[in-house]
């Protein structure tokens, strides 16, 4: 698979640029938008589309997983230039922004599984193990509270996020996450 080898520069930055493009487009026209229409808006070729991803299938799930990935490991980062409970709340609204192109890619996802994929075979452990790393953090720096099950995290992120995505209002959401904060931090 051309994912597993390494890339030269330019074929890398297609890659990444039609797995950008093809959550955006699945997202808002639906599972069965033309591949041609997501290569065409990517700036590359039909042929490029299928040499990275070979079917259709394919795309979405690396779509999917991308997305995925790019959450997870944007905890690093954040730990790095954030003191662990802002680096929380900045990793909770990109948290929101996964959940609502996960959630806008539904029915391609869910093609996806009628075909025997399993886009969320690793889903739950790498989100947990990110919010499990953020809450470490947090309880050595003495911000967060020590005794808050990721699993927990994991779950109230989720309704919130559905909850506001259902009243379309990504303001309720940043509300609601600093509620969630606010229940996360020590108390002095």
């Amino acid at each position: 698979m051309a994912a597993t080898r390494t890339l030269r520069a330019d074929a890398r930055r297609n890659r990444e640029r039609l797995l950008e493009v093809a959550v955006r487009v699945l997202s808002q026209a639906g599972p069965d938008v033309p591949l041609e229409a997501i290569a065409k808006e990517a700036g590359v070729g039909i042929g490029t589309l299928y040499r990275h991803f070979p079917s259709r299938e394919a795309l979405v799930d690396a779509a999917y997983r991308n997305e995925l990935d790019r959450l997870a490991d944007a905890v690093d980062d954040l730990l790095s230039g954030l003191p662990p409970d802002q680096a929380l709340r900045a990793w909770m609204d990109r948290f929101v922004d996964y959940l609502a192109a996960k959630r806008g890619m539904g029915d391609a996802l869910r093609a996806l599984i009628a075909s025997g994929g399993d886009p969320f075979a690793h889903s739950r452990d790498r989100l947990t193990n990110a919010v499990e790393t953020l809450l470490r953090a947090g309880a050595a720096a003495a911000t967060l509270r020590a005794d808050v099950a990721p699993d927990d995290v994991l779950v109230s992120l989720s309704a919130m996020s559905l909850a506001s995505a259902d009243r379309g209002d990504r303001g309720q959401a940043g509300r609601l996450l600093d509620l969630l904060m606010d229940a996360l931090r020590v108390r002095n």
